[in-house]
């Protein structure tokens, strides 16, 4: 089983306004709304390509209420903690004639402590039937930024592979707990580290450095693809990783939908290469739909040879 933690999930809103400009009226062309939050969209990428997935995290209000109708609309298996707080809603507006896209996303309900320990217990009894936790997306501002890093030491003590998809504090505090993996875009990676990357070498070693901050392994995001520093037998072994060109229709959630892939192919037990081609062509294919985390698995499958991948590096282990 895969676990996916939202700490603070949402209902997202994604609007296509032509020609968007700020400060004027318009009509959208096209809208949707779906249950989101990084996490949600990953187990919504994960049900679509067949793994066996189950979403939890923190919902409340009548917001949160909508949230649970929309995954089970879907059919995508949850297991959430109540809070009193109303979830957040976010707002996505695309410009299909340029490309651009602008998020507005609100903060999020404020969290008890007792909220947040019946989640703690709650998430470590579903740990120990599972294999994979990945925990994704930003946290309440009332979530301290060490309940990333907790939850990371406990689940590491229960044998579970952890990946950390977050950014700012609590991507610093996770690090330090030594997670299985972290899936920064390039903007967190450079924010963690705290330089930015001027080209591939220094993208290469930002990985380098997110590992001797504490990840076991990295993989940094762009909007091609990505780079990644990956566990192989005797070391550790680095890649590039391109997707095939394709005209987007919406590229929000593609990220999620990427890490979805790799997850999924890890999932299986395959080998680093085939993760990382299978989470590219996710990535690729999911800017084809109005909708975070959706993917078509026919056209990731058709998409997967088309993926370039380059081993840049090898290393032993220190």
């Amino acid at each position: 089983m895969i676990l996916t933690v939202t700490l603070n999930a949402a209902i997202d809103r994604t609007v296509a306004v032509p020609s968007f400009r700020q400060g004027h009226r318009h009509r959208a062309v096209e809208a949707s709304t779906f249950a989101g939050g990084k996490g949600v969209n990953i187990a919504r990428s994960l049900m679509l390509l067949g793994r066996p997935v189950i979403a939890t995290g923190l919902a409340g209000g009548p917001t949160g209420a909508r949230l649970m109708e929309r995954l089970a609309e879907e059919s995508i298996l949850t297991d959430f903690t109540w809070i009193n707080g109303d979830s957040r809603t976010n707002l996505a507006v695309v410009d299909p004639t340029t490309g651009e896209q602008t998020e507005i996303n609100e903060r999020g309900p404020d969290v008890t402590q007792e909220e947040l320990e019946r989640f703690r217990e709650k998430l470590m009894y579903l740990a120990r039937g599972a294999r994979i936790c990945v925990i994704a997306g930003s946290l309440p501002p009332s979530v301290p930024p060490e309940f990333c890093g907790d939850l990371v030491t406990e689940l590491n003590a229960l044998g579970v592979e952890t990946i950390l998809d977050a950014e700012g504090e609590p991507l610093s505090v996770g690090l330090r707990a030594r997670p299985q993996a972290v899936t920064p875009n390039q903007l967190e990676a450079e924010e963690a580290v705290g330089h930015e990357f001027a080209d591939r070498s220094e993208m290469v070693a930002g990985l380098d450095e997110l590992v001797s901050l504490g990840a076991r392994e990295a993989l940094i995001t762009s909007e091609r693809g990505c780079v990644a520093s990956l566990g192989v037998e005797g070391g550790r072994e680095v890649w590039e990783v391109s997707a095939p060109e394709l005209d987007p229709v919406s590229t929000v959630g593609s990220g999620d939908a990427l890490l979805a892939g790799f997850v999924a192919r890890r999932y299986d037990g395959a080998t680093p290469e085939e993760c990382l081609r299978y989470a590219v062509a996710c990535g690729a294919e999911s800017t084809q739909h109005f909708g975070a985390g959706t993917v078509d698995v026919a056209e990731v499958e058709r998409l997967v040879p088309s993926v370039e991948i380059e081993s840049i590096a090898v290393a032993p282990v220190a």
